[in-house]
């Protein structure tokens, strides 16, 4: 059975500089906000949350007054799967609903939980913004490095592995971006963009 967008939401919302923006992925982002909002809420304003974040740093002694850590760790566990759930249902429309999806889209998450800071939901926040934008605009960015370098009075030439890899367009590396990003931001902030230290 194919799996289409729902006729109700399958129209254009608006149209800028001549492209469509599909209605539907306007309710993906509104669900994608509801679901952030929702768990941010939960770890943050409520007795359940405190209790979540103090078993991840301090499980002996919320084990000591009472909670029992295994159950509040499989319950995460299963938030988290449902909350998995909820993105697949409402994403498989525009991407290749198929087992191996988590191949394709394993290594971006990881990329934007490390490069946000684990632990850090306005971290992951932040980063899958950035991630996004980069790998949006960088498949029209058709300059390299030597372009930028050119101005500056610096000339590549010669048939050297240097050369060959200052002179690629932007536009052909853009999917590398998020891991050269992630690369730099561990090597001056090991712990992301919005991690902590531990207490």
């Amino acid at each position: 059975m194919a799996y289409r967008v729902p006729p109700l939401l399958d129209f254009p919302l608006f149209t800028l500089y001549g492209a469509n923006f599909p209605a539907y992925r306007g309710f993906m982002l509104l669900v994608s906000a509801g679901m952030l909002l929702a768990t941010w809420l939960l770890l943050k304003k409520t007795r359940v949350g405190l209790i979540i974040q103090a078993s991840l740093t301090h499980p002996g002694m919320v084990g000591a007054l009472g909670h029992n850590v295994p159950v509040v760790f499989t319950t995460v566990f299963a938030g988290g799967c449902l909350l998995a759930g909820l993105a697949g249902v409402i994403g498989g429309n525009y991407q290749t609903t198929e087992p191996g999806m988590a191949d394709a889209m394993g290594p971006i998450v990881f990329v934007v939980v490390v490069f946000g800071g684990l632990g850090s939901l306005m971290g992951c926040f932040v980063a899958s913004i950035i991630m996004g934008m980069i790998q949006t605009f960088a498949v029209v960015i058709d300059y390299s490095i030597a372009d930028l370098l050119r101005p500056l009075g610096v000339m590549l030439s010669g048939d050297t592995l240097l050369t060959e890899v200052l002179t690629v367009p932007v536009s052909r590396i853009g999917a590398l971006l998020p891991f050269l990003m992630m690369i730099t931001i561990l090597f001056f902030r090991p712990r992301g963009l919005m991690g902590t230290r531990d207490t």
